[in-house]
């Protein structure tokens, strides 16, 4: 007894001893007997202070990591900042990365989805011969009466438009200026059998004489062709040429909405091949050379 009361005494009079000693006492004792005998030397206030801060159960909220979405808090290490994840499963980098992707290779595939398409076009093996075309008469600079029979021995490119056009026949009627000169330099056999016709649409305003004067600003070789209206609309018939008024105002001006296409003749008058507003020169060159040198099929 006397030992204890002196213990005790040693424990309650330095007080900042007490606080010291007690929470490795309670680290070390876990037994029901280790806690009456803190009870003893301690009072009451001073051990339910230091259960509730040595408590499993109460982590302080500095010590805990919030780890990946739905697994919860975490006991980190103490004394650090706590630090919650907001990086999820896809980055904006990731969005993006496939985003260019996926633009990348619905590009290639459409290329290469039209080069399939033109490949199975070009291997398309057609049989008989189409209804465009036909006789015709109409009346050329000097005021002759012509037919097709009068170009037979060339290889005829025809296109129907009008003086007073003012973007998309003059567009066209250069392309096949330039279509002469490529075959010039590069096939000069094959350019002198070729002859650039140009027929007229608008016979009412297009006079021999309003014709001579807008030959004049096209290539050397064109001959131009007009005739009365019943001739005109009888040879854009044949050949399926769409023509109609368009804007026509209070003085009587108008322009003509027509088909923009290049009719290829053999040397018989027989068509060859067509050429649309799309193709380039180059490809109206090829196109030709093709249908000049390939031997018909019988």
């Amino acid at each position: 007894k006397e030992n204890k009361r002196t213990r005790s005494c040693n424990l309650t009079k330095t007080g900042q001893k007490k606080t010291m000693l007690l929470p490795r006492l309670a680290l070390t004792c876990s037994t029901a007997a280790a806690q009456r005998s803190i009870a003893r030397v301690l009072p009451r206030q001073n051990i339910q202070k230091f259960q509730r801060k040595s408590s499993p159960h109460s982590i302080s909220k500095r010590n805990m990591v919030y780890g990946r979405p739905g697994e919860g808090p975490k006991e980190g290490l103490g004394g650090q900042n706590p630090t919650i994840s907001k990086r999820g499963p896809v980055s904006w980098f990731t969005l993006g990365f496939v985003g260019v992707t996926s633009a990348a290779a619905v590009g290639y595939f459409k290329v290469q989805r039209e080069r399939r398409l033109e490949a199975a076009m070009g291997k398309i093996v057609s049989t008989g011969k189409p209804a465009i075309g036909g006789p015709w008469t109409a009346i050329d600079m000097n005021g002759q009466l012509v037919s097709e029979k009068d170009f037979f021995g060339k290889f005829t490119l025809l296109y129907f438009g009008f003086a007073r056009c003012p973007d998309i026949c003059p567009s066209e009627m250069v392309k096949v200026g330039k279509v002469m000169d490529t075959l010039k330099r590069d096939y000069p056999d094959l350019a002198e059998q070729v002859q650039p016709l140009f027929v007229t649409v608008d016979p009412a305003r297009d006079s021999i004489r309003s014709l001579k004067e807008y030959a004049q600003d096209f290539h050397p070789t064109y001959k131009f062709l007009t005739g009365t209206p019943e001739q005109v609309q009888k040879m854009a018939k044949a050949y399926r040429v769409y023509v109609s008024k368009a804007d026509e105002t209070e003085d009587g001006d108008y322009l003509v909405d027509h088909s923009i296409v290049l009719y290829f003749h053999d040397q018989q008058g027989e068509l060859l091949d067509v050429c649309t507003q799309s193709m380039k020169p180059s490809d109206v060159v090829e196109r030709m050379v093709k249908g000049m040198t390939t031997k018909p099929t019988i």
